[in-house]
Formats: C-alpha cells, sequence, structure tokens
C-alpha cells in the first residue's frame, strides 16, 4: 500500500490509472478508523480495480466549540488498518497544501445544508462540501463510498455532484453496527461507560418506529413520538432533533408515503457528545 501526501504525487497516481484504463473507488475519511470504514472499503474494491482512502481531520467543517483540536488521529494505526483491509493508496494531504494562505473559495448547497445537522451546525456542509470536492479533484474517482448513517451528507455531496457535474458515482453503504446496535462512529471513543451502556437506545428508537411503520402507521408525527418515548428512557442520551424528511429535498414529512429518512441526533449529558444516527423507510437512499 501507498502513503501519499503530496497532492501533485496524489493526481499523477490517479492519472497513471486512467491512462492504463483502471478505474479508481475512494472513501474519504477523518480517519480514526473503525470497521464502519473498512466496510466502505470492502464496497470500493468490489466496484473499482483500484481502492484511495483519504485521511484529513477538516478544520472548516468543525465549529468554533466544537473538537477539532482533541479529534482523535491516529495515523499509524489507520494506515495499518487501510492496508489490512486492501487499500491501495492512503492520501494523507497537509492542512497547508489543501488550504493555503489567502484560500477564500467555498461550496454552499443551499437548504440542503440548513436542515437537520445543519440547523445547529451553520457551516458544517459548507466545510464537508468544500473538502470533498476537493479531493473529487485531486483523487479523479468514478466511485465513492459514504455510510448511510450520515445520510445528510451523502444527500448534500449528491446534490453538489449532480450540480457542479462531477463525473462521480456515489455509492451508500450500510450502517456498521456494534453488537448492541450502536452506530460505529470515531466519536464513540468519547463516551463515558455509563454514558456507552445508555447510548444503544439511539438505534432501539429508530427500530421502535420501523416496527410501526411495518404494522401500517404512516404518520410522521406518530413515529417519531414513539422515538422519542424511548429516548426519554436514558437520561444520558438527550435529544436534539428527531426528524422524518424527503430523502431528496430534507423537507418535513407529514406521512411516509413513499421513501422517507428518519434522522435523529442526540447528545450525551456527561461527554457532551453528539452521536447521530438515521434508518430509511420506504425503499433506499
Amino acid at each position: 500500500m501507498n502513503i501519499i501526501r503530496s497532492l501533485s504525487e496524489m493526481k499523477k497516481w490517479s492519472q497513471s490509472l486512467r491512462k492504463a484504463g483502471r478505474t479508481i473507488g475512494f472513501i474519504p475519511t477523518m480517519g480514526a478508523l473503525h470497521e464502519g470504514h473498512l466496510s466502505l472499503v470492502a464496497q470500493a474494491r468490489s466496484q473499482a480495480d483500484a481502492t484511495v482512502m483519504s485521511i484529513f481531520v477538516n478544520p472548516i467543517q468543525f465549529g468554533p466549540a466544537e473538537d477539532f483540536r482533541r479529534y482523535p488521529r491516529p495515523l499509524e494505526a489507520d494506515c495499518a488498518k487501510a492496508a489490512g483491509a486492501g487499500c491501495d493508496v492512503v492520501f494523507v494531504p497537509q492542512k497547508s497544501d489543501m488550504y493555503p494562505e489567502r484560500y477564500c473559495t467555498f461550496v454552499t448547497v443551499e437548504d440542503l445544508s440548513g436542515r437537520l445537522c445543519g440547523a445547529s451546525r451553520p457551516a458544517h456542509f459548507r466545510g464537508v462540501a468544500t473538502v470533498v470536492l476537493k479531493l473529487f479533484n485531486i483523487v479523479t474517482p468514478d466511485i465513492a463510498c459514504f455510510g448511510q448513517k450520515d445520510a445528510q451528507q451523502v444527500i448534500v455531496l449528491r446534490r453538489m455532484a449532480e450540480d457542479l457535474n462531477v463525473p462521480v458515482t456515489i455509492k451508500v453503504c450500510p450502517t456498521v453496527r456494534e453488537a448492541d446496535g450502536l452506530a460505529m462512529s470515531s466519536r464513540n471513543a468519547y463516551l463515558t461507560p455509563a454514558e456507552r451502556a445508555a447510548a444503544p437506545v439511539i438505534y432501539k428508537g429508530l427500530q421502535a418506529a420501523r416496527a410501526l411503520y411495518d404494522k401500517g402507521e404512516r404518520k410522521a408525527v406518530r413515529l417519531s413520538q414513539i422515538i422519542e418515548e424511548h429516548y426519554r428512557t436514558a437520561p444520558l442520551i438527550k435529544k436534539e432533533y428527531i426528524e422524518i424528511v424527503d430523502t431528496i429535498s430534507l423537507h418535513p414529512l407529514a406521512a411516509v408515503a413513499s421513501t422517507a429518512l428518519v434522522a435523529a441526533a442526540c447528545r450525551t449529558e456527561e461527554s457532551k457528545t453528539r452521536l447521530i444516527d438515521t434508518i430509511v423507510l420506504g425503499g433506499s437512499l
């Protein structure tokens, strides 16, 4: 496996593959890899000739009171995991190369970026869209793989790619979970033991909504209520939002008549860790 740090070297590597007629699968990450990330490598390997994973803790997607400085950066361990999963390249760009002095260009996906997580993190998706477009331009992948847990991110990036004519297929992969249902996330490492024991309630609430939907319930207010009832049983897990929305516009739905995204965000009481999870009813992303 190659570790590439230079933007020009990464471009040269991708260009050489393209000249040979080979396809590239891409997994953008911020590192602190877990089985969820590694499952994306497997998806990319199954659909492309070569696989690139980027590791870059993107400063412009963190708010001023968020965890940029303490975000875990176990680069050596991450590279070993990526190699073990079959990655061909780990791309580790430097902040000074990605955002050089006098950098002032950003990408904003209007409307979508201000909903759900964007309501409390107003600059977050501007940062995500900007860095991912830059990475797409450097790596030039044919396929990019993302987990369903980050469904809003997927929807924002799909819209960006379509609107800006970026020739990449965005593949949505199933959320990978711990044995008790908690969605895998690099931020799970922040949880106190008591919070970790309580955190599976986030997915249990979503499962309860799915069970109600499967029995015929279509009213969004009732599906949201059953989720919230579960969350009230866990004092260490505080609801930030529970939303049932259209999978293209992210506009709230009164009833689930076709495909709907059920999204929840919570913050824990002790460590103040923000956790998100999603399910899709009536179809797929």
